[in-house]
């Protein structure tokens, strides 16, 4: 990384201020050959985490008054040194400072580039480097707080842990094959089966928050279903907060999904509404039907609407029979039935597969209980499980799950009696998935990949 990267670190448009960032063994000489600080002794003392006021000039034209932050190697963000340009909130004003950087040796910096350089640099591993896309992108106070756990290092700390453990076991393994004349303690099939189930249990701990996390993160995909005119479009208004879908007495009004995302006490629920489910001879609203059905097959929660007081159709036994695990059942309209002094009155007849909510979209009624229903369920009945550094990253998830295999299979290696060497090439694979999470050992290929998903300028 012997070149200097420059970018536009704020959105693109008008503002107060834009903030364009470089970095890279050329910045002192390029910002020195173009700022005149007001204040010049101040500025040459050359200290770092200080903020200039002066003109940056394009040769003999000033282009704009600036403040410069000076952030040196090693104590910046990417461990070169960094200098961040605040000039006016005009992109004119920003593109020609820009460009005679450009002119003066820097270039243009790629997706990602600032957070790749901190990552070789060794300022960031990639759990934390990922938790910064995660934090950009955050929808809910929880899941802000969850990348910034994972972005102070509380997740790293446990995955270097059992990192450790298993390079341990490994060690265990083969210093006991390569070094049996030396000493070195005769390997123990039971004292190896400890150490095995010791990195079992720690991995498959982190794996059971994970499921939490990946939800905190991207959401809880979540299917309104039941038949016509149920309710189903008031309840997507009614959690979205605003008419998004339209309301109607005539029964099919719903044809096609409709999809909105909402927080429902700082869970994300990726909303899809569907249409009503019943026998049909229309075509466009069979197809309507279709779609919801495959909606069913991917969704991880699904909110079934019934009727109070009415005996559940055909195709919500279907529905209670196939997914009764992922479903909350809402007896809706349960306000409108006379002489009922108890909610279970208001059950239809029929099965009680999954869990039932008395539930009225009009008078809202329900509406806090299935917010407690969605939190047991996303949280496992820990809710406390939000507090903690959880996995959320679909690639570091499937990295473990592959180290838990590989584990899996060097125990059961072990319980068969196969040769040692045996056992050392699933617990070395086992560690070669772990490191992949934090970049301990990585394909530069798959660090491409990771790093152009970020914006320009982190």
């Amino acid at each position: 990384m012997d070149d200097t990267i420059i970018a536009l670190a704020t959105a693109l448009g008008e503002g107060s201020i834009h903030i364009i960032r470089m970095s890279g063994p050329q910045s002192q000489e390029i910002i020195d050959s173009t700022f005149v600080p007001r204040h010049r002794g101040r500025w040459q003392e050359n200290k770092n985490y200080t903020l200039h006021i002066g003109h940056f000039y394009g040769g003999d034209k000033i282009l704009d008054e600036v403040l410069i932050g000076r952030m040196l190697a090693p104590s910046s963000y990417t461990g070169e040194d960094v200098y961040e340009i605040n000039c006016h909130g005009g992109l004119f004003v920003a593109e020609r400072i820009v460009e005679e950087c450009l002119r003066r040796g820097a270039r243009l910096a790629e997706a990602g580039e600032y957070s790749k350089r901190a990552f070789l640099n060794g300022k960031l591993d990639l759990i934390q480097a990922e938790a910064i896309v995660d934090l950009i992108g955050s929808k809910t106070d929880i899941s802000a707080d969850l990348a910034l756990n994972q972005l102070s290092g509380h997740l790293s700390e446990k995955i270097a842990a059992l990192r450790e453990h298993v390079l341990e076991t490994l060690a265990f393994i083969e210093a006991g094959i390569d070094f049996p004349e030396d000493g070195v303690e005769s390997l123990d099939r039971n004292a190896l089966l400890q150490r095995i189930e010791h990195g079992l249990l720690h991995a498959q701990d982190l794996l059971n928050g994970s499921r939490t996390g990946r939800i905190l993160r991207e959401g809880l995909i979540t299917v309104i279903v039941g038949q016509p005119n149920v309710g189903k479009s008031s309840l997507l208004n009614a959690l979205m907060g605003e008419d998004r879908a339209i309301v109607t007495d005539v029964p099919g009004t719903t044809r096609d999904e409709i999809r909105e995302s909402v927080n429902v006490g700082g869970i994300v629920l990726q909303l899809v509404d569907t249409a009503g489910i019943r026998e049909s001879n229309d075509v466009v609203e069979k197809l309507g039907i279709e779609r919801s059905w495959k909606a069913m097959e991917r969704a991880d929660l699904i909110l079934l609407l019934v009727q109070a007081g009415q005996e559940l159709t055909t195709e919500e036994l279907e529905i209670l029979n196939q997914y009764a695990k992922n479903t909350i059942v809402l007896i809706n309209k349960s306000d409108l039935l006379e002489g009922v002094n108890h909610p279970e009155e208001a059950l239809p007849t029929g099965p009680r597969l999954g869990v039932w909510i008395p539930f009225s979209v009009k008078e809202r009624i329900g509406f806090s209980e299935l917010e407690t229903e969605i939190k047991r369920r996303v949280y496992e009945g820990k809710e406390e499980r939000a507090k903690e550094p959880l996995l959320s990253n679909i690639r570091q998830i499937s990295a473990l799950e592959r180290a838990t295999c590989a584990l899996a299979s060097g125990q059961e290696s072990v319980q068969k009696g196969l040769p040692w060497d045996i056992v050392s090439i699933d617990i070395r694979q086992a560690l070669q998935e772990i490191s992949q999470i934090t970049g301990d050992t990585i394909q530069e290929s798959l660090l491409d990949d990771i790093f152009s998903r970020f914006c320009i300028g982190k």
